[in-house]
Order: structure tokens, then C-alpha cells, then sequence
């Protein structure tokens, strides 16, 4: 089934940004600029921290409507209440995800610059697949390059949401989405930025003139 929640701005959390109470505020100011979904992603081993912070974010997505979705940690995802995880290749299957977090919950799938992955997702159940890096990225230097024609071809052929990501800026913004892109993966052009909430309100005016 198209999950029609699953549009238009999708900001992931820095890995970098080790102030956690920041974190937050930026977070908050990126919803209040209109995005749409809210991934954390953390990397380090401080469970308590990144459970607290994942509880925090939960909070604030429910106050705007929003939805939050945890990169790759299943278990967090459950603790926390978050809307759904993201997996990648070398994670856990969308099978065991479905099983632990159940018929509901949103499960995003890397799939690089790979069509054929991407239609395994599909038929495995993801809810939505995502492609990229598109440009260069200061989070994911070595990134697989992916080009626009997947974004078209996945439109084309297949019926689920798609995201874009890697290197995104509100220059080449445009491009991705009307390649295809239902979603826009932003990292660093969101929380790099001194005023996150006009960036993001940036993005939003983006799409809302690719929809007129």
C-alpha cells in the first residue's frame, strides 16, 4: 500500500552533533520549517543517551504530526515508539524488522544504485526504498554514485514512495524531484545550518512548486 505520509522533506539527525540538547533545538526548528520526517541516526554505543534522545524526538514528531524513523537499530525503534526504521544492506532483513515491530510500522530500504534491490524491497514489503548518493557528500564521502535515470525507472516501474540522498542542497533540490523523488534525504544542508527553520522552509517552497 502508498503510504502518502511518506513526502516531501526527510531530515536525518548528524552523527556529528554530540550535543544532545542541540540536537533537539535543531530538530525542532526543522519541523517547524515543514519537515515531513525525522530520521535518528547515531552510530555510537551510548544506549542510554541515544534511547533518551530517541524518546525526545518521539515526543516532539507527535506534537507536529510528523514522523520519526530510526536508522537501522530495530530494537530502539520498539523502545522508543518511533514510526518505523531504516535498513540497510547489511542489516537485519524487512522480515524480521516487520516481525519485532509489526504490521504497521514504516521499514525504508537503502538501495543504493540498484533497481533490482530496490524491487526485492518492494516484494519483501518496505514501505518505501531510497537511492543515492546523487552528489557528493561530506556524511558518506564513499557512497555508491547513483544517477538520475533509477530515480525515472523507479518511478516508472514501480508503485512505493522514493527517496533521494546523498549531497542534497536546495540548489540541486529540484532536480532529484523531478527525476522522481518523493522524498529528500537532507543531513548536512539542514543541521550545518545557522538558521535550520528557513532552511527547511526553503526545501518546502522547492516542492511546493514542482506541485503546481
Amino acid at each position: 500500500m502508498y503510504n502518502h505520509k511518506l513526502t516531501g522533506l526527510y531530515a536525518i539527525t548528524d552523527t556529528a552533533q554530540t550535543d544532545q540538547q542541540k540536537l533537539i533545538i535543531d530538530v525542532e526548528q526543522a519541523l517547524l520549517g515543514g519537515v515531513r520526517i525525522i530520521q535518528y541516526r547515531d552510530k555510537t554505543t551510548q544506549h542510554e543517551q541515544r534511547r533518551h534522545t530517541a524518546r525526545q524526538l518521539r515526543t516532539l514528531t507527535r506534537q507536529h504530526n510528523t514522523l520519526l524513523i530510526i536508522n537501522d537499530d530495530i530494537n530502539l525503534a520498539r523502545d522508543s515508539h518511533a514510526d518505523g526504521v531504516h535498513l540497510g544492506r547489511d542489516d537485519l532483513s524487512i522480515t524480521a524488522a516487520r516481525t519485532q515491530l509489526g504490521p504497521a510500522a514504516i521499514i525504508g530500504v537503502s538501495c543504493y544504485n540498484d533497481l533490482l534491490l530496490a524491487k526485492q524491497a518492494v516484494n519483501n514489503g518496505a514501505d518505501y526504498i531510497a537511492f543515492g548518493r546523487f552528489f557528493p557528500s561530506r556524511t558518506k564521502p564513499h557512497a555508491i554514485q547513483a544517477d538520475m535515470e533509477i530515480l525515472r525507472r523507479a518511478k516508472r516501474e514501480l508503485d512505493i514512495p522514493i527517496a533521494a540522498i546523498g549531497g542534497i542542497t536546495a540548489e540541486n533540490a529540484g532536480t532529484l524531484i523531478n527525476a522522481g523523488a518523493d522524498m529528500l534525504a537532507v543531513v548536512n544542508d539542514i543541521f550545518s545550518q545557522l538558521d535550520v527553520k528557513s532552511t527547511a522552509c526553503r526545501y518546502q517552497e522547492i516542492f511546493a512548486g514542482r506541485q503546481t
